[in-house]
């Protein structure tokens, strides 16, 4: 299972494929006594290994499906760094449930919002997000099983108390690679989170990501600085990794800083490193004068493009070289800059050995090299490995993503001479900032709630740290003062309403927004206004 040759995957894999199963239980029948995990909370440390996370698993499969989780059913699983989002995780794909991952910043009206358009019937999460389950119960008659880690509340399964029940020893369910395995919630420009599906040979295809561009190898540890609520989590957290039977390096602490990360870095053996470039801005700001690599060889970087003069300033106080890779919520790692091969400052890299790559017209033709376009892969008759099957119950949503023999990423981009490609910008309104995807629906949603807003518009706003930040051009109502005040007063407003992530950073109160002649906001004009 180890090695880094570079072949194409072998596509589509067997008609049965399960990771729980093929993965996990092989690496723990290979080696007993393999570390799959390194987990710390600053405190103390907890290594498992690749048995306990297969006997464990087994033990929650047990659990779910005795309080009546069934094959196909949906599992919110709203939890941070903790072990526990490993084991429900493998334990979901195990019995055949799908599991949906999310942030724990979401808030009630996210949470409630998520069950009703999945018809979740379990929701496994913590102490703080079983207080805003409970708010939002009643709307949320599909929810049968509730289940948290920490302590004990009434009309709460305790999961301490149900895995320790259980036999460590699960009867084998097979499931085929084309079943329905997970869940992700991802944003758009209009209406809500879409649910994008991927069915269990997702996580085989994976391989690309944990064997090319992550380039890991059984006696690796790994650390991915990213929350477990999105799919970066599954590329470089849990599928990437555990192909390669490299251990995970687990940090749990919910506050990233720079300065801790540097620490972190000196003290454990953590041979590779992923993380968003904002990551990567905020720890050059560092005093790096003293620091040694030591043990780590290689850093990468995803979720929004990279600046040539991060990577560079890296390069020159570390001596390593942040490899810059480009996949999305509905894919696999697509693109990348490989190790041991020429790397482009700023550019994605070059397709993975197992996608067919272009830029492309709106008619489906491929574009000329430095031909700006739509980034699209090519998706053959069997499928191209890893891309998602399905947005939840928006077939037609789903359909309008291919023209002919192409998927369109959604993404702007070029291809040089020498099949490099760069980035150039969301084809939609999108928000990439410190590798979160918002859509500025939601914000604007939440926006029109207070009182005091009669319209907003949100965009893009460049910004040295994170890249790109929320900005509003927001209209006021007569009775209500535009000041600073105000701006404070609406940021936290949405901080309630939606996820804190997604609030406007910047606030401009105007008079009047850009429009259609069919009244359509036009965000891309005040985008150009921004210099977005």
């Amino acid at each position: 299972m180890s090695g880094n040759t570079f072949e194409k995957l072998k596509w589509p894999p067997s008609l049965y494929y399960n990771f729980a199963t093929d993965v996990i239980d092989l690496w723990a029948s290979e080696e007993k006594n393999k570390v799959a995990m390194l987990w710390t909370d600053g405190y103390k440390e907890i290594k498992l290994t690749f048995k306990d996370i297969s006997q464990q698993s087994q033990q929650f499969a047990n659990a779910l499906a005795k309080l009546g989780c069934k094959k196909d059913d949906i599992v919110l699983l709203i939890m941070g760094r903790e072990i526990q989002w490993w084991i429900v995780l493998t334990a979901c794909l195990r019995m055949g449930a799908v599991c949906s991952p999310g942030t724990t910043q979401l808030s009630k009206e996210d949470i409630a919002y998520r069950v009703k358009a999945a018809g979740a019937t379990c929701i496994v999460t913590d102490d703080e997000n079983a207080q805003k389950v409970d708010q939002v119960a009643e709307e949320c008659p599909t929810l049968k099983i509730k289940i948290k880690i920490g302590s004990k509340k009434k009309k709460w399964q305790h999961y301490d108390s149900i895995i320790a029940q259980e036999d460590p020893l699960f009867q084998k369910r097979k499931t085929k690679y084309s079943d329905r395995a997970l869940c992700y919630f991802t944003s758009g420009t209009t209406g809500y989170p879409k649910m994008t599906i991927h069915n269990h040979g997702y996580g085989y295809a994976h391989q690309i990501t944990g064997k090319y561009w992550l380039d890991l190898r059984p006696e690796d540890l790994h650390w991915n600085i990213s929350d477990n609520g999105w799919a970066k989590a599954a590329y470089s957290s849990y599928f990437g990794p555990w192909n390669q039977g490299a251990a995970l390096f687990i940090s749990n602490n919910p506050v990233f800083t720079p300065e801790e990360t540097i620490k972190t870095l000196k003290r454990y053996p953590i041979s590779t490193m992923c993380g968003a470039p904002t990551v990567y801005r905020m720890l050059i700001q560092q005093d790096l004068t003293d620091f040694s690599s030591r043990h780590l060889r290689h850093c990468v970087g995803a979720g929004e493009p990279l600046n040539p003069e991060v990577i560079e300033s890296w390069k020159e106080s570390t001596g390593l070289t942040i490899r810059d890779g480009y996949g999305q919520t509905e894919t696999v790692l697509i693109c990348g800059n490989l190790p041991h091969g020429e790397i482009r400052l700023g550019s994605m890299g070059k397709p993975m050995p197992d996608f067919e790559m272009a830029i492309i017209g709106g008619d489906g033709e491929k574009l000329g090299f430095n031909e700006e376009g739509d980034i699209a892969i090519k998706n053959p008759s069997t499928g191209a490995p890893g891309l998602f099957v399905d947005y939840y119950k928006d077939r037609d949503r789903y359909a309008r993503c291919f023209v002919k023999e192409w998927y369109i990423t959604g993404d702007r981009g070029m291809v040089d001479e020498d099949g490099f490609f760069w980035f150039v910008s969301r084809a939609d309104d999108v928000i990439l900032s410190a590798g979160y995807r918002i859509g500025p629906f939601e914000v604007e949603s939440a926006l029109l709630k207070h009182p005091a807003v009669i319209e907003s518009a949100v965009v893009s706003s460049p910004d040295e740290t994170r890249g790109a930040v929320v900005k509003a051009f927001v209209i006021l109502g007569d009775e209500y003062t535009p000041n600073e005040e105000m701006k404070k007063i609406l940021q936290e407003h949405v901080k309630t309403i939606t996820a804190p992530y997604k609030y406007p950073r910047k606030i401009e109160f105007v008079k009047s927004l850009p429009k259609t002649v069919s009244g359509k906001i036009r965000r891309i004009e005040l985008r150009e206004r921004e210099g977005g």
